[in-house]
């Protein structure tokens, strides 16, 4: 049996880095600091710009703290036959995929107004906070019925931007389960506890077949720290049937 020759399209080749003056490296470094010190959200999570063999890498403190490592969000490289720069993000095996190219205050703003979880899924969050202006105060945030909104405005929250508010998620626990943002699944608040120390959130996609799949997450304040929990499917029917699962496990969410 012969196989027949498909005509595979050709793989692009990968774009040419420029190579930087010293000085020019340096002014890089202090502009895209600069672009990142302007997000309340990006500065929240602690992210940082690290330069190294003319590229500026992109990365943030796990956890609360910098004492478990650092996550690696991406890289940003200038182009050889343009001005713009490169934005990139490393996927299996060392390979890396194009996110964005232009200016660094367009990429940095790229990552910043992330809505689907490419990064971390908190841009309409920080769209709010840069609008009022108050770095990372939490704004006032009433519930009328299953939906959110802010008491000044009216205008309705993301369940991000309820999280954050109206129940005082910190930011490296509301960017929690990451894996769940990677996939990019939608976050919908499905309960709240009233004294606002549980919420009940599912986090679903839809499959190329039309489909709907997804998780169950609880978030949980314990002993005044909050904390991100996934939750067996068949013990997420609500906030006690979840949290007495997790009693059951010492804690541990599912998976682990």
């Amino acid at each position: 049996m012969r196989w027949r020759r498909r005509d595979w399209p050709e793989r692009e080749p990968r774009p040419k880095a420029r190579t930087l003056p010293d000085e020019e490296k340096k002014t890089l470094l202090a502009t895209l600091t600069k672009e990142v010190a302007a997000s309340p959200v990006l500065m929240g999570l602690g992210l940082q710009v690290r330069s190294q063999r003319g590229r500026c890498y992109l990365e943030r403190p796990l956890g609360e703290g910098d004492s478990g490592g650092v996550e690696a969000w991406g890289r940003i490289t200038p182009l050889a036959d343009s001005a713009d720069l490169l934005l990139e993000q490393e996927g299996r095996k060392g390979s890396w995929s194009e996110i964005a190219r232009g200016s660094a205050r367009k990429l940095i703003n790229t990552v910043a107004s992330d809505t689907k979880g490419t990064f971390h899924g908190l841009g309409a969050l920080d769209k709010a906070l840069r609008r009022a202006g108050k770095g990372l105060e939490r704004l006032q945030v009433k519930r009328e019925g299953t939906t959110f909104v802010y008491a000044e405005s009216g205008e309705v929250c993301s369940p991000q931007e309820a999280l954050f508010h109206y129940f005082g998620l910190p930011l490296h626990v509301l960017v929690e389960p990451s894996e769940w943002y990677s996939y990019h699944r939608k976050p919908i608040i499905i309960k709240g506890s009233e004294d606002r120390s549980r919420v009940l959130v599912r986090f679903g996609a839809m499959s190329s077949s039309g489909e709907s799949f997804g998780g169950t997450c609880l978030y949980a304040c314990r002993d005044g720290r909050w904390g991100a929990y996934r939750i067996r499917p068949s013990e997420s029917r609500d906030i006690a049937s979840a949290e007495a699962w997790l009693s059951k496990r010492k804690w541990r969410q599912w998976g682990w």
